[in-house]
């Protein structure tokens, strides 16, 4: 993975407007900011269609380095491939929920770790290979795997098991006493922030209208910004 350069961007604000620019969007990154973008987009490229598709974990990568994708908003993952260029965006707060009538939501203190093992931790699922035979923040035996947000939303809901989302997607649940926030053994109890990238192929780097998206998004100022490595 590179970090952006001052000529790779040059040379797509040279390259001549896009035709069309198509981008995949984690699932986890907020979708209300990716609609005020879109919206902006529109009054700005009014002659650009924009195509979005939306995947989690490596399934966000895998089309941008097929050269189906222009460019990609995408959570990190351990290794990002060397062909791609990764421009640093606002990162998401992640926080550890379970259902109200979930055994788990019945703790008064932090939730021993070999406590967590003994319930079902819903996770989302890779549809890519990228990510084959790891894990991410899987503290659980017992899994089930759910390759969409909102069905992990609605199995949460139900009682059906407990796991990590971001805060924008269940804020209303947690104020209105739908879900509880879990404090987890070595978690901090403010929750997690997942860092989030602009990324796309080195060689192929996205043209005006792509920059102004990358620079659109890096402007969403409802996340906490991601930390510097």
């Amino acid at each position: 993975m590179r970090a952006a350069s001052r000529p790779a961007r040059a040379k797509g604000i040279a390259g001549g407007l896009e035709s069309e620019l198509s981008a995949v969007v984690d699932v986890l990154f907020p979708i209300e900011a990716i609609a005020d973008s879109a919206k902006e987009f529109r009054d700005q490229f009014p002659r650009t269609p924009l195509r979005l598709y939306v995947e989690a974990l490596g399934g966000a990568y895998q089309p941008i380095l097929d050269g189906r994708w222009s460019l990609g908003v995408v959570g990190s993952l351990p290794t990002i491939p060397d062909s791609m260029t990764a421009e640093r965006l606002q990162g998401v707060d992640m926080v550890m929920v379970a259902a109200r009538e979930h055994p788990l939501a019945m703790f008064n203190a932090v939730i021993p770790k070999t406590e967590l093992a003994k319930h079902v931790q819903l996770v989302l699922t890779d549809r890519s290979d990228l990510t084959a035979g790891r894990e991410f923040g899987v503290m659980s035996p017992l899994t089930w795997r759910l390759g969409d947000l909102f069905a992990k939303h609605a199995f949460l809901l139900k009682g059906l098991g407990w796991g990590g989302m971001p805060v924008h997607a269940v804020k209303q649940d947690l104020r209105e006493g739908r879900l509880v926030k879990l404090s987890i053994e070595d978690l901090p109890d403010e929750g997690l922030i997942l860092p989030m990238s602009a990324v796309y192929l080195t060689a192929k780097p996205p043209g005006p209208a792509g920059r102004w998206l990358i620079e659109r998004l890096r402007r969403c100022s409802s996340q906490h910004p991601a930390p510097q490595r």
